[in-house]
């Protein structure tokens, strides 16, 4: 990628030497020619006025300075040279010369210059002027020379730019690539630095929301699997068992047996693909929720396991709630695990209550019993076995739902209770 650049910006500048240089380079050659041809003619007129036009056409001679490399030669209204050094005839700028013009020409590598000398109203001659043009090509060869030093040294000025701008371009690039590749490897505590480039500070940002965002995902479905793997081994020990139990029962009726066990391992599963899908969070909906009929759902469930235990399981609502958008396999899990632990670690009267709260609702569950022995912990995972889903679980739950899952009373008659936001309007 940096020689890409440095290829990119040297070439974009060697094109740009090339549409301004060529076309000064042959204004200058013109230029010169044009300031050498002004001289020439000058220098002509001079040495015209210099001359004695009484002399012309009496065959005396006639004397010419020499201006350095410059010569002339004069020529009579007929176009023969009667002096100087020149053509014996007049060439084409003398012809012009003669006829009243004045005439520069490039012939044999030198410049030409003719002007008409004039007398009594007439022409009585041309005044020729010569002069090498290597005059006009040296002093252009230095100026060429000159323009490809300065465009060597402006591309070699656009390399080093050039080199620097790859640099500060590539060193925040590769840090995003070797970023990118600790993300793909697992690392998601990745993060990445501003380099000064927007663009690039922009892709940064987006990757580092995207390893948040994943290492949160992560995070929640391990917890959410190793604490569904934990929690919902009891229960499948429980179906062990009472297969096994009928199994060694003589005359046992297994067909009923095994339709008994139907209903529970239909429940597990359910569990399970909510959870999972929970942790994900991938196609959960979360559409407005009728809390009172998920507690007659409830109440419907667990009311059989209380009443074979003799303690009765009460359901009271307000009336006229709001209904928080919140997704039901969660809350429902959520529920059955407050419910469940009154059932197995609480004792008397369950009671749950739904009532309005200020800018929401709130699930209570409470029972009679003497309470929690530590409230510091229970909400902290545990390793050590137990029933139902577990409490860590139904926190991290709710606090994916944008809900407040606290104990509320520790005991004696202890109570939870799940805080929902809803819109009261």
């Amino acid at each position: 990628m940096k020689r890409r650049i440095v290829i990119s910006i040297v070439g974009v500048a060697a094109v740009a030497v090339l549409l301004l240089g060529v076309p000064l380079a042959v204004a200058f050659a013109h230029l010169y020619e044009s300031q050498e041809v002004l001289r020439l003619e000058r220098e002509a007129s001079e040495t015209r006025r210099a001359v004695d036009i009484s002399t012309l056409g009496r065959g005396d001679p006639i004397e010419l300075p020499t201006v350095g490399a410059t010569r002339f030669a004069i020529y009579d209204p007929t176009g023969r040279r009667i002096a100087g050094v020149g053509p014996s005839l007049a060439d084409e700028p003398v012809h012009r010369a003669l006829l009243g013009d004045v005439r520069d020409a490039r012939q044999g590598g030198s410049i030409v210059v003719a002007v008409p000398i004039n007398g009594n109203e007439r022409i009585v001659g041309a005044l020729r002027a010569t002069k090498p043009a290597s005059f006009v090509v040296d002093r252009t060869r230095r100026t060429w020379l000159v323009m490809a030093l300065i465009s060597i040294g402006a591309l070699l000025v656009a390399a080093l730019l050039a080199r620097w701008q790859a640099r500060r371009l590539t060193r925040p690039v590769d840090a995003l690539v070797s970023a990118a590749e600790r993300l793909g490897a697992g690392d998601f505590s990745v993060r990445t630095h501003p380099s000064g480039v927007e663009e690039l500070d922009h892709l940064g940002t987006a990757l580092d929301t995207t390893a948040e965002r994943l290492d949160g995902l992560v995070a929640r479905e391990r917890a959410f699997s190793a604490d569904a793997s934990h929690q919902l081994r009891t229960p499948i020990a429980g179906l062990r068992v009472q297969v096994e139990a009928a199994l060694m029962t003589p005359g046992a009726d297994l067909r009923e047996v095994l339709a008994g066990t139907l209903e529970p391992i239909d429940r597990l599963e359910s569990t399970v693909d909510n959870l999972l899908r929970l942790a994900r969070d991938t196609q959960v909906d979360r559409s407005p929720l009728d809390l009172a009929r998920l507690l007659r759902d409830i109440d419907h469930d667990w009311h059989g396991v209380f009443a074979a235990r003799g303690r009765p399981l009460r359901v009271t609502t307000d009336a006229d709630l709001p209904t928080p958008a919140v997704s039901e396999p969660a809350i429902r899990q959520i529920l059955d695990v407050l419910v469940e632990n009154a059932e197995r670690h609480g004792a008397g009267v369950v009671t749950i209550r739904l009532r309005r709260v200020p800018r929401g609702v709130a699930v209570e569950v409470d029972d009679e019993g003497v309470g929690v022995a530590d409230p510091r912990t229970v909400f902290v995972r545990r390793t050590d076995g137990g029933h139902g889903i577990g409490l860590a679980l139904a926190r991290t739950l709710a606090e994916a739902e944008g809900a407040r899952l606290v104990l509320e009373r520790p005991g004696p008659e202890p109570r939870f209770a799940l805080f929902l936001p809803a819109d009261d309007s």
